[in-house]
């Protein structure tokens, strides 16, 4: 059996899909560690997750709401992640050196794992959470590009080795937890596997007291509004203004807002429910649209249930998300500074339209969601590569590097 070691930031939209991948692999008899944010990782992944602590960057200013685009994504790099690196390169080099894994599987924004695994030989794959790197969002952009380059050559320097990969993408491999039907045709770089959402089933004890009862009470459709878990900065204005639209649709639908910041103010009307946190994957079975940032899981976990979108991205990966679900069929986006509840209404009753074909769209990309796989062909893939690393390992140290990929230097980029 394998041993793999699962390199995860303080993102609970990072560490879901790898908590399901793990599952998976655990299921079939392998054994699995964390190297991360303890607290969190257990709260997802269950209270009897083996995690190697990782340190946090300390005095992380956090990000203006207003701040969008190139100056968002330097934000981004310069005042977080690359810190997080910094922070964390310790904890995964003591993670690596006690828990001796077969393949270490490195989010793509824990990019410490990735410098340090290389730097140490060892077999490592990325978990790319979402989609917005496989179409190379800096290509319009060169000077920004070069400016990350410049940015990562000092990390390297600091917690890696000299030369070697883009540490954003494995020559070993990339799981894209994304398909085609959502992804669209952008050309991919070599050994990135598309294996769809890792989707499954969540501890939920923090929503054990969620009202299933007052869903039952009604037949009318259901929308769920929510921002994810790191927006509450930018938050307010649009989830009142959701909280009006949807409160004037009395008699046509009912809808959950997820308030985790307590931004809704005023008297609701009764159907409309606000909850600081809802047990999703549970709740998206019963759902009609949801309203959303177009955050990359967000977006899948609902396109895997079959439900329709409407997306109003904010900043990050969200914009190309929100243009995926737009191309697919599958939702209307809105400008989220300009959306109001006149638009967010009319965005709600667009996508719950059956004359417009958005479910149909939705259903189509979760059925290819279904088709690729998701954990189980994740569990694959590493299996295969846990395989070759334990052969490789065993006709010496300096196959090992080599001795999966092929790769013998130079940068992986994106096209």
């Amino acid at each position: 059996m394998g041993r793999f070691l699962f390199v995860v930031p303080p993102l609970v939209g990072h560490v879901n899909p790898a908590v399901s991948t793990a599952a998976v692999l655990a299921a079939r008899g392998h054994d699995i560690a964390w190297a991360g944010h303890p607290e969190l990782v257990r709260s997802l992944a269950g209270a009897g997750a083996v995690v190697h602590p990782c340190a946090l960057p300390g005095d992380v200013p956090s990000r203006p709401g207003g701040l969008k685009g190139p100056a968002a994504f330097r934000f981004l790099w310069e005042s977080f992640l690359v810190p997080l690196a910094d922070a964390m390169a310790p904890g995964v080099r003591s993670a690596i050196a006690a828990y001796d894994p077969d393949v270490v599987v490195c989010d793509q924004q824990a990019v410490a794992g990735a410098l340090v695994a290389e730097s140490l030989g060892r077999t490592w794959v990325t978990s790319a959470t979402t989609s917005a790197e496989l179409v190379d969002p800096l290509a319009a952009m060169p000077k920004v590009g070069a400016w990350l380059d410049e940015l990562l050559a000092g990390l390297r320097a600091r917690i890696g080795a000299a030369g070697g990969a883009d540490p954003r993408f494995s020559p070993y491999g990339v799981l894209a937890y994304t398909t085609r039907a959502l992804l669209g045709p952008v050309e991919l770089p070599n050994r990135v596997w598309l294996v769809g959402p890792s989707v499954a089933a969540r501890p939920v004890a923090a929503d054990a007291d969620f009202p299933w009862e007052w869903l039952d009470a009604s037949a009318l459709p259901t929308v769920l509004v929510s921002l994810g878990t790191a927006n509450n900065d930018a938050g307010a204005r649009f989830l009142n203004a959701a909280a009006q639209a949807l409160g004037a649709m009395a008699g046509r639908v009912r809808a959950v807002l997820v308030d985790p910041g307590g931004l809704v103010g005023g008297r609701l009307p009764d159907h409309l429910l606000v909850r600081p946190h809802v047990p999703q994957l549970a709740l998206l079975e019963r759902l009609d649209a949801v309203v959303c940032h177009a955050g990359h899981n967000t977006v899948c976990e609902a396109l895997w249930h079959g439900v329709p979108l409407v997306v109003a991205p904010i900043r990050d990966d969200q914009p190309i998300v929100a243009g995926q679900v737009v191309d697919a069929g599958a939702g209307v986006r809105l400008r989220f500074g300009h959306a109001d509840a006149a638009r967010i209404g009319a965005a709600v009753e667009a996508v719950l339209d059956p004359a417009r074909g958005h479910r149909e769209a939705a259903e189509a990309v979760g059925e290819s969601f279904r088709a690729a796989g998701g954990g189980e062909s994740a569990a694959d893939r590493l299996e295969e590569l846990a395989a070759g690393a334990a052969a490789s390992a065993g006709v010496g140290g300096a196959d090992r590097v080599t001795g999966t990929s092929g790769y013998t230097g130079g940068e992986v980029r994106v096209p």
